[in-house]
């Protein structure tokens, strides 16, 4: 019979007592010095030797016989459980420390090489993709916010994983009316954000080995998300009207092409009438789907924004991507889906696998904004302001950096391409580093090109600026510091 070791146990009165019988019972258990079958000290025994009472160390047993550790019966003392095969050797290797057994997929996505964390945002950040707290309808938020959870419900249970019925048919007519797509409410699905709608995507129409077309630069995430399924990528060039279409792919069984249209994820160019034609046309030809990401597709400046391309799609081939993100926050993680009807199906049960349904308070809680018009007043807002900012950035621009420095896509969205003809790609890092090192963040443009040392044509070096997170004064003294930082890394290179 293995010896239990005795310790105070006392001194941390019953339950910390009970703990204690019961880590070195289980201890001696899993490391073999109780082995499979061997007889247990008696309540009697232990409670003696750690000057406890019979029923902190009955109590500890119990635990042990109902995690499989003892086994008891009436009249008999208690035994140790179970078979060799739950202990472990002294000396092995704990389980930790063997590599991990991952399937094809996750090996994959582990090899994609997410960019690590920067660290602490920096005073004045041109982060693309946030916005401005102030800028949330907060008030308008709140009230409809409670209104809906002081609402009565019959029970509290999962939701369709399509989305809740009312704000899908609300969204419908939003987007009927604001971006033109023709559809019902049967066809939409809600995600939590545009990246879960891109991952539901790249799961159910790629296989291994088919491949995809995709914007050359483009959206990181959407090309990891298809690359993690083993697709082939086949980038095709953009220019100031975003995808070449003549130089979409043909034969190399493209399952899909992912396409920004309305404001081209980064360079920024509106796809015209004569190219959506032409990308219809060759999904058609090609028997594949077309992803619309309009990740941004309600901020245009000085025009209306730009219909969907899905609400020119006659045959079904369209997929179009929707967010709130840029127009309330991307904390919110609320996406949506608008699917051909074929798709519907599938979508919804990968959907309920995924994680059942999106949170159905904040699915109400919008349908009551746009239901009241506070959503549409809201965003009407925030592109004025939006504006502002971009006239704000466009004019530092002009004021402090060189004359030869250029601004792309800015006609639409929240963020800019500088361009610097001074410089090289490869000093882009450098740039950005040293404007964080002063205080500035701004992004080099060439981690969104997929083959960064084989572009379609040679470029100068591209920072992305994102200004809608930022006040009009931080956006001029981030200028003028990037300024004085291009300076003194021009003088280096002199």
């Amino acid at each position: 019979m293995g010896q239990i070791v005795s310790g105070a146990s006392n001194r941390k009165g019953p339950n910390g007592a009970r703990q204690h019988i019961y880590d070195l019972l289980r201890a001696q258990i899993r490391d073999g010095t109780l082995p499979v079958g061997s007889r247990v000290p008696s309540t009697r025994t232990l409670a003696a030797e750690h000057s406890v009472s019979r029923t902190t160390v009955t109590s500890a047993f119990e635990q042990l016989i109902a995690e499989g550790y003892l086994e008891t019966a009436a009249g008999q003392v208690a035994r140790v459980a179970g078979s060799p095969a739950f202990q472990v050797t002294k000396g092995a290797a704990p389980m930790g420390s063997r590599p991990p057994s991952l399937s094809n997929y996750a090996q994959r996505v582990m090899a994609t090489h997410p960019p690590g964390s920067p660290g602490d945002p920096p005073p004045i950040d041109f982060l693309y993709g946030a916005v401005e707290l102030r800028n949330f309808p907060l008030t308008a938020w709140r009230r409809a916010y409670v209104s809906e959870l002081v609402r009565h419900q019959p029970h509290l249970n999962y939701a369709l994983p399509e989305g809740d019925l009312h704000f899908r048919q609300t969204l419908h007519a939003y987007l009927r009316r604001a971006r033109g797509l023709t559809c019902d409410a049967d066809q939409i699905v809600v995600v939590h954000g545009a990246t879960q709608a891109l991952d539901l995507c790249a799961r159910l129409l790629l296989d291994p080995g088919d491949a995809f077309a995709m914007e050359e630069p483009g959206y990181v995430t959407a090309r990891r998300s298809f690359e993690a399924t083993g697709a082939r990528r086949l980038s095709v060039p953009v220019d100031a009207n975003g995808l070449v279409t003549t130089k979409l792919p043909e034969g190399h069984n493209a399952r899909l092409v992912y396409v920004t249209p309305s404001h081209q994820f980064p360079l920024g160019g509106v796809l015209p009438i004569g190219r959506r034609l032409e990308l219809l046309a060759w999904a058609k030809r090609q028997d594949a789907w077309i992803i619309e990401d309009d990740y941004d597709g309600e901020f245009r400046y000085g025009q209306r924004p730009i219909d969907a391309l899905q609400s020119m799609d006659s045959e079904g081939r369209v997929i179009y991507v929707g967010t709130f993100s840029k127009a309330l926050s991307p904390q919110l993680r609320l996406g949506y889906l608008v699917l051909p009807r074929q798709l519907v199906s599938a979508f919804r049960q990968a959907k309920r696998l995924t994680d059942h349904h999106a949170p159905v308070l904040e699915q109400r809680t919008l349908a009551a904004l746009i239901e009241s018009g506070a959503y549409e007043r809201h965003v009407r807002r925030v592109r004025r302001d939006y504006d502002r900012k971009r006239r704000t950035l466009i004019a530092s621009v002009a004021q402090y950096l060189p004359a030869d420095a250029q601004i792309g896509g800015d006609a639409a969205g929240l963020h800019v391409v500088l361009w610097l003809p001074s410089f090289q790609p490869e000093d882009e890092r450098r740039i950005a580093s040293a404007a964080r090192h002063r205080g500035v963040g701004v992004y080099p443009v060439s981690p969104l090109f997929a083959d960064a040392l084989n572009h379609f044509h040679p470029r100068p070096a591209g920072l992305i600026l994102g200004y809608a997170s930022l006040s009009l004064e931080q956006i001029q003294n981030g200028i003028r510091i990037l300024a004085s930082t291009m300076a003194a890394a021009s003088a280096n290179l002199d």
